[in-house]
């Protein structure tokens, strides 16, 4: 992965820049794919660049990337949750709040919902 910075005049460039060849002739099995970040970030850096090859295309299912997909998943679902919660929506802003201009505090709402459940989950799940 790669941080790009494109040509005045071109805010961002979000695709494929150069698929692998699937016909004989033109087989190279890479892949040039450029992104733009669209979800709520912090970060002014939005351009990713990656050159992907043939081993890149299949999921891994090694015990480490099983356990990231359910961790995520897992605390997707508890931020979904917490935020519509009415009994916790008062006192989550009031330590958000709190929270947010200490020098590592988290600086959105869904950040530091994804921070607090995060937490929850790894206490209530320990890592194998």
């Amino acid at each position: 992965m790669a941080k790009v910075a494109w040509q005045a005049g071109i805010d961002y460039v979000s695709g494929a820049l150069c698929k692998c060849g699937k016909k004989e002739p033109h087989k190279h099995g890479r892949m040039l794919l450029a992104t733009h970040r669209k979800a709520a970030t912090t970060s002014d850096s939005c351009n990713r660049i990656y050159l992907r090859d043939e081993s890149n295309f299949t999921k891994s299912n090694s015990t480490n990337s099983v356990w990231a997909r359910e961790r995520f998943e897992g605390i997707a679902e508890m931020v979904h949750d917490r935020s519509r919660d009415l009994s916790k929506i008062t006192q989550d802003q009031i330590d958000f709040l709190a929270q947010r201009n200490n020098p590592r505090g988290k600086k959105t709402m869904k950040a530091y919902y994804w921070y607090i459940c995060g937490l929850e989950y790894d206490a209530q799940h320990p890592r194998p």
